[in-house]
């Protein structure tokens, strides 16, 4: 009988070399770094300090998130890479799942369901609110949310066909003001929909980039609401 229990989060993102590296250069014991998180509501012994340090175990995302308001420095600078999932970007900003899903207006449930399963079903305001909380540009957006390939799909069917009729489906993917979509999928439509005219000798061959490339470039040049490309 196959299991309905949501999978298990990943070990949180953490770099022992960084919190080690940071800690020294800040001249503070492990006493001194288990004081500071503890003013940041997490208590623990010096000796989890150095457990996280050697590699031993890792930090929680509470832990975490103290042990580097502890070390003055971005979250992001302990995890050793660059955010690259919807979880690491919401523990760079120091946020906790429960939090996150209340700025963004979703149900903690609905929020820590996406993360596990890397499935986003927010609608379009609450992806623009998502962007903004996380500090998300548009492309890391649909990264995150494993919308690039529907975008991609999309974009294929707007210069094949009515870019009406996508509107509303790529509007929910990249949450920008309407007007400036319209503009940009009627822009892509005209620029790579091959036609033939009377008299005409050939078509026009449409654009050698690939239509995702260009929706980017033309959507940098316009209004996006704020939100960075």
């Amino acid at each position: 009988m196959r299991s309905s229990r949501p999978p298990a989060p990943a070990p949180v993102p953490f770099s022992p070399q960084a919190a080690r590296a940071h800690r020294v250069g800040l001249g503070l014991t492990p006493d001194q770094v288990a004081a500071g998180m503890a003013a940041h509501g997490v208590r623990l012994l010096p000796g989890h300090v150095l457990g996280w340090e050697s590699g031993e175990f890792r930090p929680d995302e509470a832990e975490f998130i103290a042990l580097a308001r502890a070390l003055w420095c971005p979250a992001v600078q302990l995890m050793g890479a660059p955010p690259a999932s919807l979880r690491d970007f919401r523990l760079a900003r120091e946020l906790t799942a429960a939090q996150a899903a209340a700025r963004i207006g979703m149900s903690p449930r609905g929020y820590t369901t996406a993360e596990l399963t890397g499935r986003w079903t927010g609608d379009e305001a609450q992806s623009a609110a998502l962007a903004e909380v996380l500090g998300l540009r548009l492309r890391d957006l649909l990264v995150v949310t494993g919308g690039a390939a529907e975008l991609a799909d999309r974009l294929r069917q707007c210069v094949a066909g009515r870019w009406q009729a996508q509107l509303s489906a790529v509007a929910r993917l990249v949450p920008v003001p309407g007007a400036t979509l319209s503009a940009v999928l009627a822009a892509l439509q005209s620029e790579y929909q091959v036609t033939t005219h009377w008299g005409a000798t050939a078509p026009a061959a449409p654009p050698q980039t690939p239509v995702e490339d260009r929706f980017w470039t033309l959507l940098a040049a316009r209004d996006t609401g704020g939100l960075p490309v």
